[in-house]
Protein backbone atom coordinates (compact mmCIF):
# COMPACT_ATOMS: atom_id res chain seq x y z
CA UNK A 1 0.00 0.00 0.00
CA UNK A 2 1.07 3.61 -0.98
CA UNK A 3 1.86 6.22 1.71
CA UNK A 4 0.83 9.08 0.63
CA UNK A 5 3.23 12.02 0.68
CA UNK A 6 3.23 14.17 3.31
CA UNK A 7 3.17 17.99 2.87
CA UNK A 8 6.45 19.15 3.98
CA UNK A 9 7.12 22.56 6.26
CA UNK A 10 10.59 24.24 5.52
CA UNK A 11 12.92 24.04 8.44
CA UNK A 12 13.69 27.80 8.48
CA UNK A 13 9.80 28.10 8.72
CA UNK A 14 9.86 25.81 11.70
CA UNK A 15 13.01 27.39 13.36
CA UNK A 16 11.00 31.07 12.83
CA UNK A 17 7.92 29.98 14.69
CA UNK A 18 10.10 28.26 17.92
CA UNK A 19 11.88 31.53 17.78
CA UNK A 20 8.73 33.46 17.90
CA UNK A 21 7.38 31.76 20.74
CA UNK A 22 10.33 31.83 23.07
CA UNK A 23 10.74 35.68 22.36
CA UNK A 24 7.03 36.27 23.37
CA UNK A 25 7.41 33.90 26.32
CA UNK A 26 10.59 36.35 27.31
CA UNK A 27 8.09 39.35 26.71
CA UNK A 28 5.79 38.06 28.86
CA UNK A 29 7.61 37.17 31.87
CA UNK A 30 9.05 40.55 31.88
CA UNK A 31 5.87 42.23 31.84
CA UNK A 32 4.50 40.27 34.80
CA UNK A 33 7.09 41.26 36.82
CA UNK A 34 6.76 45.05 35.93
CA UNK A 35 2.93 44.94 35.98
CA UNK A 36 3.14 44.00 40.03
CA UNK A 37 0.78 40.93 39.46
CA UNK A 38 3.70 38.44 40.82
CA UNK A 39 2.83 39.41 44.65
CA UNK A 40 6.29 37.28 46.12
CA UNK A 41 8.57 39.97 43.98
CA UNK A 42 6.47 42.97 45.12
CA UNK A 43 5.34 42.13 48.34
CA UNK A 44 8.17 40.21 49.73
CA UNK A 45 7.92 42.06 53.46
CA UNK A 46 5.02 39.28 53.95
CA UNK A 47 6.71 36.44 53.08
CA UNK A 48 9.62 36.80 55.37
CA UNK A 49 7.84 34.95 58.33
CA UNK A 50 6.51 32.02 55.89
CA UNK A 51 2.52 30.70 57.57
CA UNK A 52 3.80 27.57 59.60
CA UNK A 53 1.62 24.43 60.75
CA UNK A 54 2.48 22.38 63.62
CA UNK A 55 1.51 18.95 65.09
CA UNK A 56 -1.16 19.54 67.40
CA UNK A 57 0.11 18.19 71.27
CA UNK A 58 -1.67 15.04 71.88
CA UNK A 59 -1.48 14.87 75.84
CA UNK A 60 0.22 12.11 77.47
CA UNK A 61 -3.10 11.12 78.93
CA UNK A 62 -6.61 11.35 78.10
CA UNK A 63 -9.96 11.18 80.03
CA UNK A 64 -13.65 11.69 78.88
CA UNK A 65 -16.38 11.19 81.35
CA UNK A 66 -13.80 10.00 83.97
CA UNK A 67 -13.19 7.15 81.59
CA UNK A 68 -9.29 7.04 80.73
CA UNK A 69 -9.33 6.98 77.13
CA UNK A 70 -6.41 3.98 76.00
CA UNK A 71 -3.98 6.10 73.44
CA UNK A 72 -1.36 3.71 74.58
CA UNK A 73 -2.94 1.40 71.62
CA UNK A 74 -1.65 2.86 67.92
CA UNK A 75 -5.21 2.91 66.75
CA UNK A 76 -7.17 4.94 69.40
CA UNK A 77 -3.68 7.40 69.40
CA UNK A 78 -4.19 7.88 65.72
CA UNK A 79 -7.32 8.13 65.85
CA UNK A 80 -7.46 10.86 68.67
CA UNK A 81 -4.48 12.34 66.74
CA UNK A 82 -6.78 12.62 63.22
CA UNK A 83 -9.60 14.54 65.00
CA UNK A 84 -7.09 17.19 66.67
CA UNK A 85 -5.31 18.05 63.59
CA UNK A 86 -8.46 18.28 62.06
CA UNK A 87 -10.41 20.42 64.44
CA UNK A 88 -6.61 22.63 65.43
CA UNK A 89 -7.34 23.59 61.32
CA UNK A 90 -10.91 24.02 60.54
CA UNK A 91 -10.04 27.41 61.96
CA UNK A 92 -13.01 29.13 60.95
CA UNK A 93 -15.68 26.65 62.81
CA UNK A 94 -13.12 25.77 65.81
CA UNK A 95 -12.95 29.68 66.40
CA UNK A 96 -16.72 30.27 66.62
CA UNK A 97 -17.09 27.14 68.90
CA UNK A 98 -14.62 28.77 71.62
CA UNK A 99 -16.23 32.09 71.17
CA UNK A 100 -20.17 30.15 71.28
CA UNK A 101 -19.18 27.99 74.71
CA UNK A 102 -19.44 31.46 76.49
CA UNK A 103 -22.64 32.00 75.96
CA UNK A 104 -24.25 29.10 75.66
CA UNK A 105 -22.28 26.37 78.33
CA UNK A 106 -23.58 28.27 81.37
CA UNK A 107 -27.12 26.94 79.92
CA UNK A 108 -25.50 23.56 79.18
CA UNK A 109 -23.49 22.87 82.16
CA UNK A 110 -25.76 23.12 85.12
CA UNK A 111 -29.05 21.06 83.47
CA UNK A 112 -25.83 18.23 82.68
CA UNK A 113 -25.12 18.45 86.20
CA UNK A 114 -29.04 17.97 87.88
CA UNK A 115 -29.40 15.15 85.73
CA UNK A 116 -25.97 13.63 86.84
CA UNK A 117 -24.87 13.45 83.33
CA UNK A 118 -20.63 13.96 83.63
CA UNK A 119 -19.62 17.58 81.99
CA UNK A 120 -17.59 16.29 78.91
CA UNK A 121 -21.02 15.70 77.44
CA UNK A 122 -21.33 19.41 76.52
CA UNK A 123 -18.18 18.78 74.06
CA UNK A 124 -21.17 15.64 72.50
CA UNK A 125 -23.27 19.17 71.68
CA UNK A 126 -20.25 20.86 70.11
CA UNK A 127 -19.93 17.55 67.62
CA UNK A 128 -23.56 17.48 66.95
CA UNK A 129 -24.14 21.19 66.07
CA UNK A 130 -21.33 23.23 66.76
CA UNK A 131 -23.49 25.20 69.26
CA UNK A 132 -25.67 26.48 66.34
CA UNK A 133 -29.29 25.46 65.52
CA UNK A 134 -28.21 23.29 62.52
CA UNK A 135 -30.43 21.47 60.21
CA UNK A 136 -28.86 17.81 59.19
CA UNK A 137 -30.04 16.65 55.27
CA UNK A 138 -31.83 13.70 57.71
CA UNK A 139 -33.72 16.29 59.43
CA UNK A 140 -31.83 16.37 62.78
CA UNK A 141 -32.66 19.73 64.61
CA UNK A 142 -31.36 22.30 67.00
CA UNK A 143 -28.62 22.19 69.33
CA UNK A 144 -28.27 18.04 70.10
CA UNK A 145 -30.03 17.34 66.80
CA UNK A 146 -32.97 15.48 67.75
CA UNK A 147 -34.98 13.71 64.65
CA UNK A 148 -38.93 14.73 64.81
CA UNK A 149 -39.90 10.99 66.29
CA UNK A 150 -36.89 10.93 69.10
CA UNK A 151 -37.83 14.41 69.52
CA UNK A 152 -42.01 13.53 70.48
CA UNK A 153 -40.29 10.48 72.61
CA UNK A 154 -38.83 12.52 74.37
CA UNK A 155 -41.18 14.68 74.98
CA UNK A 156 -40.46 17.56 73.13
CA UNK A 157 -43.46 18.87 71.00
CA UNK A 158 -43.14 19.29 66.92
CA UNK A 159 -46.41 20.62 65.19
CA UNK A 160 -46.59 23.27 62.74
CA UNK A 161 -46.43 25.98 65.49
CA UNK A 162 -43.89 25.00 67.78
CA UNK A 163 -40.71 22.89 67.64
CA UNK A 164 -38.95 22.39 70.66
CA UNK A 165 -35.94 20.96 69.79
CA UNK A 166 -35.12 24.39 69.08
CA UNK A 167 -35.60 25.13 72.93
CA UNK A 168 -31.80 24.91 74.07
CA UNK A 169 -32.94 23.86 77.55
CA UNK A 170 -35.63 21.50 76.91
CA UNK A 171 -33.86 19.72 74.35
CA UNK A 172 -30.41 19.84 76.99
CA UNK A 173 -32.98 18.22 79.19
CA UNK A 174 -34.22 15.26 76.65
CA UNK A 175 -30.46 14.78 75.77
CA UNK A 176 -29.77 14.21 79.72
CA UNK A 177 -32.79 11.74 79.44
CA UNK A 178 -31.35 9.61 76.74
CA UNK A 179 -27.78 9.22 77.99
CA UNK A 180 -28.99 8.22 81.34
CA UNK A 181 -31.23 5.52 79.61
CA UNK A 182 -27.96 5.12 77.05
CA UNK A 183 -26.01 4.37 80.08
CA UNK A 184 -28.14 2.42 82.45
CA UNK A 185 -28.32 -0.01 79.34
CA UNK A 186 -24.69 0.23 78.39
CA UNK A 187 -22.74 0.86 82.20
CA UNK A 188 -20.42 3.09 80.32
CA UNK A 189 -20.65 6.88 79.32
CA UNK A 190 -18.29 6.11 76.34
CA UNK A 191 -20.88 3.52 75.30
CA UNK A 192 -23.80 6.11 75.95
CA UNK A 193 -22.22 8.16 73.63
CA UNK A 194 -21.50 6.84 70.72
CA UNK A 195 -25.00 5.07 71.08
CA UNK A 196 -26.39 8.90 71.24
CA UNK A 197 -24.58 8.90 67.16
CA UNK A 198 -25.74 5.28 66.10
CA UNK A 199 -28.39 4.55 68.03
CA UNK A 200 -29.14 2.56 71.50
CA UNK A 201 -30.09 -1.20 68.80
CA UNK A 202 -27.39 -0.53 66.66
CA UNK A 203 -24.76 -0.36 68.83
CA UNK A 204 -26.16 -3.54 70.92
CA UNK A 205 -26.30 -5.43 67.77
CA UNK A 206 -22.74 -4.41 66.84
CA UNK A 207 -21.19 -5.37 70.23
CA UNK A 208 -22.79 -8.69 69.82
CA UNK A 209 -22.03 -9.58 66.50
CA UNK A 210 -18.28 -8.66 67.80
CA UNK A 211 -18.02 -9.68 71.52
CA UNK A 212 -16.24 -6.96 72.88
CA UNK A 213 -17.35 -4.86 75.47
CA UNK A 214 -16.58 -1.05 74.75
CA UNK A 215 -15.52 1.50 71.89
CA UNK A 216 -12.26 1.28 71.62
CA UNK A 217 -12.12 -2.16 70.66
CA UNK A 218 -15.74 -1.90 68.20
CA UNK A 219 -15.04 -1.69 64.49
CA UNK A 220 -18.24 1.06 62.98
CA UNK A 221 -18.47 2.63 59.82
CA UNK A 222 -16.63 5.77 59.57
CA UNK A 223 -19.33 8.44 61.36
CA UNK A 224 -20.02 6.28 64.70
CA UNK A 225 -15.92 5.57 64.67
CA UNK A 226 -14.56 8.93 64.67
CA UNK A 227 -17.61 10.12 66.53
CA UNK A 228 -16.03 10.15 70.59
CA UNK A 229 -12.66 10.95 69.15
CA UNK A 230 -14.18 13.87 67.61
CA UNK A 231 -15.71 15.02 70.79
CA UNK A 232 -12.30 14.16 72.86
CA UNK A 233 -10.48 16.19 70.39
CA UNK A 234 -13.28 19.28 71.01
CA UNK A 235 -12.68 19.27 74.53
CA UNK A 236 -8.70 19.09 74.84
CA UNK A 237 -9.07 21.89 72.06
CA UNK A 238 -11.39 24.20 73.58
CA UNK A 239 -10.44 23.53 77.26
CA UNK A 240 -7.14 25.21 76.27
CA UNK A 241 -7.75 27.16 72.83
CA UNK A 242 -4.13 29.16 73.03
CA UNK A 243 -2.12 25.62 73.35
CA UNK A 244 -3.69 24.75 69.76
CA UNK A 245 -3.39 28.54 68.23
CA UNK A 246 -6.28 30.10 69.08
CA UNK A 247 -5.85 33.34 70.45
CA UNK A 248 -9.41 35.01 71.13
CA UNK A 249 -9.42 37.67 73.11
CA UNK A 250 -11.75 38.16 76.07
CA UNK A 251 -13.88 40.77 74.63
CA UNK A 252 -14.13 38.69 71.63
CA UNK A 253 -16.64 35.63 73.08
CA UNK A 254 -19.87 35.97 72.95
CA UNK A 255 -20.64 36.47 76.32
CA UNK A 256 -24.27 35.52 77.99
CA UNK A 257 -27.30 37.78 77.26
CA UNK A 258 -29.28 38.82 80.26
CA UNK A 259 -32.58 38.15 80.01
CA UNK A 260 -35.45 36.99 81.80
CA UNK A 261 -39.36 34.54 81.43
CA UNK A 262 -42.56 35.38 80.36
CA UNK A 263 -45.01 32.52 80.84
CA UNK A 264 -47.97 32.49 78.86
CA UNK A 265 -51.08 30.18 78.51
CA UNK A 266 -52.95 31.87 75.92
CA UNK A 267 -52.72 31.96 72.08
CA UNK A 268 -50.56 35.04 70.99
CA UNK A 269 -52.03 36.11 67.23
CA UNK A 270 -49.25 38.77 66.89
CA UNK A 271 -45.71 38.18 68.21
CA UNK A 272 -44.32 41.63 66.81
CA UNK A 273 -46.85 43.56 69.00
CA UNK A 274 -46.57 41.15 71.87
CA UNK A 275 -42.69 42.26 71.06
CA UNK A 276 -43.04 45.54 70.85
CA UNK A 277 -45.30 44.95 74.60
CA UNK A 278 -41.83 44.61 76.52
CA UNK A 279 -39.52 47.38 74.42
CA UNK A 280 -37.74 44.42 72.11
CA UNK A 281 -38.33 43.76 68.53
CA UNK A 282 -39.74 40.81 66.74
CA UNK A 283 -36.41 40.28 65.57
CA UNK A 284 -34.94 39.67 69.14
CA UNK A 285 -38.12 37.75 70.14
CA UNK A 286 -37.27 35.39 67.67
CA UNK A 287 -33.64 35.05 68.00
CA UNK A 288 -34.63 34.23 71.81
CA UNK A 289 -37.06 31.92 70.97
CA UNK A 290 -36.45 30.30 67.97
CA UNK A 291 -38.92 27.21 68.90
CA UNK A 292 -41.78 29.23 68.18
CA UNK A 293 -42.04 28.49 64.29
CA UNK A 294 -44.60 31.04 63.03
CA UNK A 295 -45.80 35.08 63.55
CA UNK A 296 -48.11 33.52 65.82
CA UNK A 297 -47.97 31.05 69.15
CA UNK A 298 -51.08 29.03 68.84
CA UNK A 299 -52.24 27.20 72.42
CA UNK A 300 -55.49 26.22 72.43
CA UNK A 301 -55.01 23.82 75.25
CA UNK A 302 -53.98 26.29 77.85
CA UNK A 303 -50.93 24.88 78.15
CA UNK A 304 -48.08 26.87 79.75
CA UNK A 305 -44.89 27.72 77.74
CA UNK A 306 -42.19 29.63 78.95
CA UNK A 307 -40.75 32.90 76.66
CA UNK A 308 -37.55 34.38 77.41
CA UNK A 309 -37.16 38.14 76.99
CA UNK A 310 -33.86 39.97 76.37
CA UNK A 311 -33.01 42.74 78.81
CA UNK A 312 -33.00 46.34 77.58
CA UNK A 313 -29.45 46.40 77.43
CA UNK A 314 -29.28 43.26 75.51
CA UNK A 315 -28.48 44.11 72.19
CA UNK A 316 -25.62 46.51 73.22
CA UNK A 317 -22.00 44.56 73.03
Amino acid sequence: MSIPNKTKIPLLIVSGVFLGLIIATILMSSTISDGNVNPKNNNIELYDTPYQVFQPTVPTEVWFADEKVPIEFFDVYESLDRELIINTYRHSSTILYVKRAKRYFPIIEPILQANGIPDDFKYLCVAESGLDHAISPAGATGFWQFMKTTGREYNLEVNNYIDERYNIIKTTSAACNYLNNAYKKFGNWTLAAVSYNMGMAGLQRRLDQQKVDNYWDLYLTPEPARYVYRIVALKIVMSNPELYGFNIPTEDLYHPINYYPIIVDTTINNLQEFALKFGINYKLLKIFNPWIRDTMLMNRSGKEYTLIIPDSTARVR
